[in-house]
């Protein structure tokens, strides 16, 4: 049997904050500049 330690959800959540604020933040961009070329 292995003594596996677990991750707290706290650090789970700001772990994918840090991941999707900016990617968030690039695909409204890329968003905002993909419909510039639609008008």
């Amino acid at each position: 049997m292995t003594d596996e330690k677990k991750t707290s959800p706290a650090a789970v959540f700001l772990a994918w904050l840090v991941v999707a604020i900016p990617a968030a933040w690039g695909v409204y961009n890329t968003a905002l500049n993909a419909a510039k070329l639609f008008r």
